[in-house]
């Protein structure tokens, strides 16, 4: 099976940084576009940013331009999210999005991670 594992979460003090790793590995025939989402307490989950395989950023949130950066490594089948400035809206269950398309399937599927949890607090 196909599986995407997040990895950088943690606790940070506004203004600090982190950066977000996940890493697809399993039964991948191709691995097309990736992505961030997050969900923050109480709320709906929202996308955060999305890139291509081609490295072209497909969107951002206008609530973390100039201070996110999502980028990605195909040779490592990983996509990262660089989180400067943070901010406590910024609190939320992180989760990784691709879509792939399997060895074990004739078309392109959505795969999710667990989410990564970053909480912004003093």
């Amino acid at each position: 099976q196909v599986q995407l594992v997040e990895s950088g979460g943690g606790l940070v003090q506004p203004g600090g940084s982190l950066r977000l790793s996940c890493t697809a590995s399993g039964s991948i025939f191709r691995l097309n576009a990736m992505g961030w989402y997050r969900q923050a307490p109480g709320k709906e989950r929202e996308l955060v940013a999305t890139i291509a395989s081609g490295n072209s950023i497909n969107s951002t949130s206008d609530s973390v331009k100039g201070r996110f950066t999502i980028s990605r490594d195909n040779a490592k089948n990983t996509v990262y999210l660089q989180m400067n400035s943070l901010k406590p809206e910024d609190t939320a269950v992180y989760y990784c999005n691709a879509n792939i398309r399997p060895r074990y399937y004739l078309g392109d599927r959505n795969y999710w991670g667990k989410g990564t949890l970053v909480t912004v607090s003093s």
